[in-house]
């Protein structure tokens, strides 16, 4: 279990790799491991630099991808959109490749998912999203630089507000909204980058450059 210590407190920031908290969710990934058993397989470690002041955070692992590479967004369409747009934004350097030993590293971000392991149908319970709620509650609290969060889609939205403290009836989701969390940090909306609200057109990559854009001036400020 990976674990961080901040002002004096020791954090536990990632489930055990046989993490048995959501029986669905384990049961799943004692199928994939047999199914596919040179994948990772495991809850999934966020990816980045703890000091920096964006925290990027998603729905859960894709099947063939966090769940087979071991880093988030990495292996599908999702993480090319991410990829491409932190690296043109100056958050990332190196070159994406769609496996997490390709060198790409973050620049003053870190990614994670709101729901560590990967679920059936990419779909987590609220049961599962309250069972990994206090992963990321601490992974945001072992940020001290943190002035940014970017939640990706509605149950990112969700999990990030009830982890820092509020009511989710106090903040609405909507594309693109800005949110005042307190202590100088401020959650950031967009849809998710997934190839099934690109190929509709519900997010377009101007759309995501707007909401980086967004970010890149609160960083700023």
């Amino acid at each position: 279990m990976f674990k961080c210590f901040h002002m004096g407190f020791m954090f536990e920031l990632l489930p055990d790799k046989n993490c048995g908290l959501c029986s669905r969710l384990a049961g799943f990934r004692c199928e994939n491991r047999k199914k596919f058993p040179d994948q990772y397989n495991a809850p999934v470690p966020s990816f980045g630099l703890q000091d920096a002041q964006l925290l990027i955070v998603g729905l859960a692992p894709g099947l063939k991808g966090a769940n087979f590479s071991g880093r988030p967004f990495t292996g599908d369409y999702a993480g090319e959109l991410l990829y491409a747009t932190l690296l043109a934004f100056g958050f990332a350097k190196g070159k994406y490749a769609a496996h997490k030993n390709d060198g790409l590293e973050l620049v003053d971000a870190k990614i994670t998912n709101a729901v560590k392991c990967v679920p059936p149908e990419n779909k987590p319970t609220g049961e599962e999203i309250k069972a990994c709620r206090s992963f990321l509650k601490r992974e945001i609290e072992a940020m001290p630089k943190l002035k940014v969060i970017l939640s990706l889609g509605l149950v990112s939205h969700n999990a990030v507000i009830v982890a820092t403290g509020h009511k989710q009836s106090a903040f609405k989701f909507a594309h693109g909204a800005r949110h005042n969390l307190g202590g100088g940090v401020t959650l950031i909306d967009s849809y998710h980058c997934s190839r099934y609200n690109t190929n509709t057109g519900r997010l377009t990559p101007e759309m995501f450059n707007d909401v980086f854009k967004l970010i890149g001036e609160d960083i700023a400020a």
